[in-house]
């Protein structure tokens, strides 16, 4: 079985031979990833409740407009971050399996996946059961983000 950590070696060494400054190294991820996910994730996930409670039809409208055009672009930024994260771990000699961070990541982003499903299926011909899902599975997810985080500081 191949050693992830040893593949990436030669991929990590690169980038420690630009020169990066250490606190780049250890701080970068965190940083833009918090970016994306306090700024964006706490407006994908308003927008997309205030789509889905606004009684006003337009107000309603338009939130769900808004929804719809940033939450693929959280996905993309999140699972772009990933292999950062990882890239960062290999950097710092940190075991990539044995980090709570590394799991909570890979399942945000499979539940992010199982998420957008449900949404590009049109919800199984719009059926209330699967945007009801798709609606607490995203605040889980936001939630499950929360930890994350806390779990890459720690």
């Amino acid at each position: 079985m191949i050693n992830v950590s040893e593949a990436l070696e030669p991929l990590a060494a690169w980038f420690l031979s630009l020169g990066i400054p250490q606190p780049i190294v250890e701080w970068g991820h965190p940083v833009m990833m918090g970016i994306v996910v306090v700024v964006m994730g706490s407006y994908v996930g308003w927008t997309g409740w205030r789509g889905r409670l606004a009684q006003d039809k337009d107000v309603s409208f338009n939130n769900r407009m808004g929804h719809r055009l940033l939450a693929p672009w959280m996905f993309f930024f999140l699972a772009a971050g990933y292999p950062g994260g990882v890239l960062s771990l290999v950097m710092q000699r940190h075991p990539i399996f044995e980090s709570p961070h590394f799991w909570t990541g890979s399942l945000v982003l499979i539940l992010l996946l199982i998420n957008s499903l449900l949404s590009l299926g049109g919800f199984g011909g719009d059926k209330p059961a699967l945007r009801t899902t798709h609606a607490y599975l995203g605040s889980a997810i936001l939630g499950l983000l929360v930890v994350h985080g806390v779990l890459g500081l720690i």
